[in-house]
């Protein structure tokens, strides 16, 4: 069951740093809780021709471009070739892909972001894992704890999966699009190929190439 939100169907494993840790669990979000020991674990083995050692737990590739005003908190591991632009705030346990792009007053915690994702305008992502090209518009967020304060719970059309995390943004497969200004409620899957219209409120599990028009309407893409 389940099978298109399992790992090996939503993901271009060899486009992260992160694939051993992935590799070793079945759904995405079983790896929310490991995500900042991995960084620690991995940190001291790359490259030091390739990344500097920021202290705290910070590694930085040397070609990556980080801004002055822009703030790292460890863990965190920025890649190859990433941007970290204008007042990006990065609160721990991030790891940003190689030529990712994290935009001016976007906000990262306890993420993991692929190759050539962009969150470039005014986002929030929080609790999530964003796939190789993923494209948040401006604006869009993730959201990641229930009102209610009760255990995310992953809604499909096959049955509900109890997660047993309390906080749990978003899982974006390869080249999912986000519309400007959506929201993507706790518990939200994105297949690859996803898009998302703009000012969604984004809710459960859409499968690969389909269209999220509204909750009530969500199109397979033509071939």
């Amino acid at each position: 069951m389940y099978e298109g939100l399992k790992i090996a169907n939503m993901y271009t494993l060899s486009e992260t740093i992160a694939e051993e840790l992935l590799s070793s669990v079945t759904y995405p979000w079983e790896v929310l809780p490991k995500i900042g020991e991995f960084i620690k674990k991995l940190g001291p083995t790359l490259s030091e021709e390739e990344y500097e050692y920021r202290g705290d737990d910070v590694w930085v590739a040397k070609d990556a471009v980080v801004f002055p005003s822009a703030y790292i908190h460890g863990p965190a591991i920025i890649g190859k070739g990433a941007e970290v632009r204008h007042c990006a705030f990065i609160r721990g346990n991030a790891i940003v892909g190689e030529g990712a792009v994290v935009g001016n007053s976007t906000e990262l915690k306890n993420v993991i972001l692929f190759n050539k994702v962009q969150v470039p305008h005014y986002n929030y992502v929080g609790d999530s894992i964003l796939g190789f090209k993923a494209h948040m518009g401006a604006g869009s967020i993730t959201s990641n704890v229930k009102s209610d304060k009760k255990l995310v719970v992953v809604h499909t059309g096959e049955g509900n999966i109890e997660t047993g995390l309390k906080k749990f943004g978003a899982m974006l497969g390869d080249c999912v699009e986000v519309g400007c200004n959506s929201v993507l409620n706790p518990g939200t899957v994105l297949g690859p190929n996803v898009n998302v219209y703009p000012t969604s409120s984004v809710r459960g599990y859409v499968p690969a190439a389909h269209i999220f028009k509204a909750q009530d309407r969500i199109v397979k893409k033509e071939a």
